[in-house]
């Protein structure tokens, strides 16, 4: 398979800023990935999604294979001509969905059963069909090898199984993938919060990892529930076993201080919902954190979401017009926050690039640790 070129600019202390060179287009690092779960980044036109600085969105497996169905997005031309965006794309394996959705599943050796949560139609997700749907299908540009998301809390015994399965599914992921020029494969290391099963699966992936293998190593089974501290305890002491030569990805990660502490120990790519999620229900994203526009303080303020933001989102809008809007449930009013969030979030992470670039990133880290007014844990 293809392994896109990473070139490193510049490195202080864990954190590293760079380029990932793909076929379709070149990913910044620390990169963020909007979310595009059914082909779409909700309530957000694709072209917005590049002007606010995007280089790469995330497609969702799971969703797309139930609908519209992905051998019909095949059929369309694959899903950067069905939605409309001509970077890279990046797929998630599916294997995050059906393990949230618990009471519909069955895990064997060979895949996943599930049912829909649809129409409640069964579904068998292989190795082979997950990589199938996303390489072959979809048409991503990153695809994910099937994993299991491991439970939180978990014993070591039950974490160490489900890791090994893990293991077991991403060799049957290489081989499915083969050889191909155009498009790469990301290996996913799993092992709850202990130490001796991240290294271990870490290990095991690189070694997989030779000639043709994987061309990225994310990190799962965080943002589950475990919290901050715990987040970046696992953080600390797996990205030392993860090769410094390849983009490293945190799966589902996350709110600002969890993306600024996650670059700070090495980690070069992000995705989360939160910047539209949010969006929807009125939260709008600074470096302090989320604050709601709802609130009766902002009915007559006249100042724009945030003018230091180069998004028409951020500067064209008073914050009066937008807490109109949300509070009377017009569709505008969830669509430009969204927006704006997207725009905050990726102006975030070209602050983060530049101050690695620039040496100074560990005085921003720390500036932004003391300017952090939510709740961490």
């Amino acid at each position: 398979m293809a392994i896109f070129p990473f070139d490193i600019h510049a490195v202080e202390r864990e954190a590293r800023t760079g380029v990932l060179r793909t076929p379709r287009g070149d990913i910044r690092t620390p990169a963020f990935m909007p979310v595009g779960t059914a082909g779409t980044v909700k309530g957000v036109y694709m072209d917005q999604v590049r002007q606010a600085g995007a280089d790469i969105i995330l497609g969702n497996t799971y969703h797309l294979m139930l609908r519209p169905g992905a051998e019909r997005v095949a059929r369309l031309g694959g899903l950067h001509k069905f939605g409309g965006w001509t970077g890279p794309i990046l797929t998630d394996s599916g294997g995050f969905q059906v393990w949230s959705l618990s009471k519909l599943r069955k895990m064997t050796e060979e895949g996943v059963t599930f049912q829909s949560h649809l129409d409640g139609s069964k579904h068998m997700l292989s190795p082979e069909r997950s990589i199938e749907i996303q390489a072959d299908l979809l048409g991503a540009d990153i695809s994910m090898q099937l994993d299991e998301c491991t439970d939180f809390p978990v014993s070591y015994d039950k974490a160490a199984q489900s890791m090994e399965l893990s293991l077991r599914w991403g060799q049957r992921s290489l081989q499915a993938f083969g050889e191909r020029q155009n498009q790469t494969l990301f290996a996913i290391v799993q092992g709850s919060n202990y130490p001796e099963l991240r290294r271990m699966s870490a290990e095991a992936s690189i070694k997989e990892s030779t000639e043709g293998g994987y061309g990225g190593f994310a990190i799962g089974g965080l943002a589950v529930g475990e919290g901050h501290a715990a987040m970046c305890e696992t953080l600390s002491f797996t990205t030392p076993h993860l090769p410094k030569d390849r983009p490293r990805y945190l799966m589902g990660v996350g709110k600002p201080i969890d993306i600024v502490e996650a670059v700070y120990r090495g980690v070069d790519m992000f995705d989360c919902v939160i910047p539209t999620r949010s969006g929807r229900h009125g939260q709008v994203w600074t470096d302090s954190g989320p604050y709601n526009i709802k609130r009766a303080e902002f009915a007559e303020d006249e100042s724009p979401l945030d003018a230091s933001i180069t998004c028409a989102a951020s500067q064209d809008y008073t914050k009066a017009y937008i807490h109109h809007l949300i509070r009377s449930n017009e569709l505008l009013g969830a669509m430009v926050l969204s927006w704006h969030n997207i725009a905050y979030f990726e102006d975030l992470m070209g602050r983060i690039r530049a101050s690695i670039a620039s040496g100074t990133f560990e005085s921003f880290v720390r500036d932004f640790r003391a300017n952090w007014s939510q709740p961490t844990t």
